[in-house]
């Protein structure tokens, strides 16, 4: 297979095109033909050598893939040689070929194209987990979601709308604040202009957003907990502006918020599995009927990897970024 290799993780680690021996996929497993791959920050940051993959994981770059299933490792059932499905994976989806669990494996949604498919995974898992599973967020109540113009803000806002929730959204230009509000936010925040504080306090009547999806971090979190409801949840997927924050938890206590988070990556299959089966039965009736779709902000051959990561990390972009092949 052909693949992009990270040459000398760190500051000035280069991309290139290498061959390698396709995977062979093990117990439980499938081997996908890989049409298109999402481009996520976690690739930007595992190619610095900030974020090494897990125990057992492709050293290949990519997290999640969609294509043609072309071979069935053993003990797997349900799924078929020639199917086309998106996958999340632990690594490996920069490449010609991917091996991937057959429980993490789900159809293409009902006129989806690959590229539209590879968008999914990433997003779709973590803002399931994190908004739904953790977060609990339920119709009638509101997200306040950090990051709009993201691939995982575009997601959450449109999945937020779907179950019923008000949705605010941060976002860093006007034309981004409007394509917020074009996928469904009920409110769109300049977050360089405009106090997210001052407006969602403003706009929920002092009471404040049920439920935080951060990815910044660091001073944020202070400024989420005063804007966040009583008995609201906060839950951090990203640190952009640090892992570290100073907060009294005074008003944490006296309004019982949860302050939680997770990551995706290291979690087991087993763990996983359950994400894609709730997404099975609840989410993904909506993409076969149009309800939610991934916003694609641009596409990138998969020779230029180099060119779609220096896009990613302009973060000019509203929506994913996917490689093809």
């Amino acid at each position: 297979m052909r693949c992009i290799e990270v040459q000398e993780p760190g500051p000035s680690a280069k991309l290139a095109v290498v061959e390698r021996p396709a995977p062979e996929p093990k117990s439980g497993e499938v081997l996908i033909e890989v049409a298109a791959a999402g481009v996520n920050r976690p690739d930007l940051v595992q190619r610095q050598g900030a974020y090494p993959p897990p125990p057992g994981a492709s050293d290949i770059l990519g997290l999640e893939i969609a294509g043609k299933i072309a071979a069935l490792g053993p003990d797997v059932t349900g799924l078929s040689v020639g199917q086309e499905v998106c996958a999340l994976v632990t690594g490996g989806g920069y490449a010609t070929h991917c091996a991937a669990a057959a429980s993490l494996c789900l159809p293409f949604p009902t006129g989806m194209s690959a590229v539209e498919a590879a968008a999914l995974p990433e997003g779709i898992f973590t803002v399931w987990h994190n908004v739904f599973q953790r977060g609990r967020l339920a119709a009638g109540e509101s997200l306040l979601v950090h990051g709009g113009g993201s691939g995982i803000g575009t997601m959450a806002i449109q999945l937020a709308k779907a179950f019923g929730a008000v949705v605010f959204a941060t976002a860093g230009s006007p034309e981004k604040c409007r394509a917020c509000r074009d996928l469904g936010a009920d409110i769109a925040i300049d977050y360089h202009t405009e106090d997210f504080v001052r407006i969602v306090k403003e706009a929920t009547g002092d009471k404040g957003a049920d439920v935080i999806l951060d990815m910044v971090g660091g001073d944020y979190l202070p400024r989420n907990l005063k804007c966040l409801a009583i008995e609201g949840r906060h839950v951090s997927i990203a640190f952009l502006h640090g892992s570290t924050a100073e907060i009294n938890f005074l008003p944490v206590m006296v309004k019982r918020q949860t302050i939680t988070g997770s990551t995706l990556r290291p979690q087991s299959v087993a763990a996983k599995t359950a994400i894609a089966d709730d997404l099975r039965e609840k989410v993904w009736p909506l993409l076969d009927r149009g309800a939610v779709r991934p916003k694609i902000y641009k596409t990138f051959s998969f020779e230029e990897a180099e060119e779609a990561h220096r896009a990613l990390n302009k973060g000019d972009h509203f929506g994913k970024i996917v490689l093809t092949f």
